[in-house]
C-alpha cells in the first residue's frame, strides 16, 4: 500500500515539473536567445536599442502620457529652482546696492566733515592773523599817541568814538594818560574816566 502511495507522489510530481520543462525548453529560452541575438544585431549595426524601445513607449498612449507627465514635473521643477535662486540673486543685488549708497553717503558726509574742517582751521587762522594786525596797529598807534604831544592828541582823541577812544586810552602809558586827560575838557575827561573805571571792574574776574 506504501509502495503504491509512493508511485503516485512520483507521478505527480513527474506531471508536474514536465510542464515547466516544456516552457523553459519552448518559449523561455529561445526568447532570450532571440533577444541576445537581436542586441548583438542591432549593435552592430548602430541602432541604439534604448532610444528605440524609448520612441516606441512614448508611441504607447499610457506610457508616453506618464513619461510626458514626469518630463513636464521635471521642467516645472527645474523652473521653479530657477526662479528662487533668481530672486535670491536679485535680494542680495539689493543688498549690496544699498550698502553701497551707505558707503557712498557716508564717503560724502567724510569728505564735507574734512572740507569743513579745513576751513574752520583756515578761518582760525585768518582770525589770529587779523588779531595780531590788530593788535600790532594798536600798538603802532598807541606809541604815535605817547609820542605825541597831549595839547594835539587831547583834542583828536576826544572826537573819537566812545570804543576808539578807551582802547587808545586803555593802552597808553600812565604818564602820556595823565598828560592827555589834563588837556581835556574836565566833562569828557570824567566821562572817559568812568568808562575806563567801568570797563577795568568789568573786566576783572567776580569774587567768589
Amino acid at each position: 500500500m506504501a509502495k503504491k502511495i509512493e508511485k503516485e507522489i512520483e507521478i505527480m510530481e513527474e506531471t508536474k515539473v514536465k510542464p515547466f520543462q516544456k516552457f523553459l525548453l519552448l518559449v523561455l529560452i529561445p526568447l532570450l536567445i532571440v533577444i541576445t541575438l537581436g542586441l548583438i544585431i542591432a549593435t552592430a549595426t548602430g541602432v541604439n536599442v534604448f532610444e528605440k524601445a524609448k520612441s516606441y513607449t512614448a508611441k504607447i498612449p499610457i506610457v508616453g502620457s506618464l513619461a510626458q507627465k514626469e518630463n513636464a514635473a521635471g521642467i516645472k521643477n527645474i523652473e521653479k529652482n530657477v526662479n528662487d535662486l533668481q530672486n535670491q540673486l536679485n535680494d542680495r543685488n539689493a543688498e549690496i546696492t544699498q550698502l553701497q549708497e551707505k558707503l557712498d553717503s557716508k564717503d560724502t558726509e567724510l569728505q564735507k566733515a574734512k572740507l569743513d574742517n579745513s576751513q574752520l582751521q583756515q578761518d582760525m587762522k585768518d582770525l589770529n592773523a587779523a588779531q595780531k594786525e590788530s593788535k600790532r596797529a594798536l600798538k603802532d598807534i598807541v606809541s604815535t599817541y605817547e609820542t605825541m604831544s597831549p595839547k594835539k592828541s587831547a583834542p583828536i582823541i576826544a572826537k573819537m568814538t566812545d570804543t576808539e577812544a578807551l582802547k587808545i586810552l586803555s593802552s597808553v602809558k600812565p604818564e602820556a594818560l595823565a598828560a592827555i586827560m589834563e588837556n581835556m575838557d574836565s566833562t569828557q575827561a570824567a566821562r572817559f574816566t568812568e568808562l575806563m573805571t567801568n570797563t577795568d571792574a568789568s573786566s576783572q574776574p567776580s569774587k567768589p
